[in-house]
């Protein structure tokens, strides 16, 4: 499962890259930049998870390799495509969706499980910081993701003048 997932994550990163390219040299290489910073700790972790599920080294990095070659296929098919004008629009927003929704599925369970462990703790304490503690996790946590929303909306309204 872990696989096919990477793989599909794979070509949908091939997909944008490709895309970018055709749109600009400069976007395309921002681009990558920016899916190889998302790409190696995933794929370090993705080669932990196979480790830990019983496959040898040599078989994880060639599964890892075999998911990570998806990335050319998505590469071509988003050059190919791109050459037909308003398709980018829909490549950039699908690869924006799934890049929101893997970091959402991914951050909103650690952050509860962050909260459930702090409210273990506050409640074996009870010294009565426990409410104004959980209101500052609740904002600190909240101002993480507005940030990273808003980064991403700025990257994604001027990315042209960056």
């Amino acid at each position: 499962m872990v696989i096919l997932g990477d793989g599909l994550h794979n070509l949908m990163d091939g997909l944008a890259i490709g895309a970018s390219f055709q749109l600009s040299i400069f976007s395309g290489i921002s681009t990558s930049i920016a899916v190889l910073c998302e790409e190696f700790p995933h794929e370090l972790g993705d080669f932990a998870i196979l480790l830990n599920a019983g496959m040898s080294v040599r078989q994880a990095l060639f599964y890892n390799f075999l998911s990570a070659c998806f990335c050319f296929i998505g590469l071509v098919v988003g050059i190919v495509v791109r050459e037909n004008g308003q398709v980018g629009q829909w490549i950039f927003g699908l690869t924006g969706g799934m890049f929101l929704y893997i970091a959402l599925v991914i951050m909103m369970p650690e952050m509860n499980a962050v909260d459930e462990d702090e409210e273990k703790s506050e409640k074996n304490r009870q010294d009565g910081e426990g409410k104004s503690s959980s209101l500052l996790r609740f904002f600190l946590q909240n101002m993480g993701l507005l940030t990273g929303f808003a980064v991403m909306l700025v990257l994604a309204k001027f990315h042209v003048e960056i």
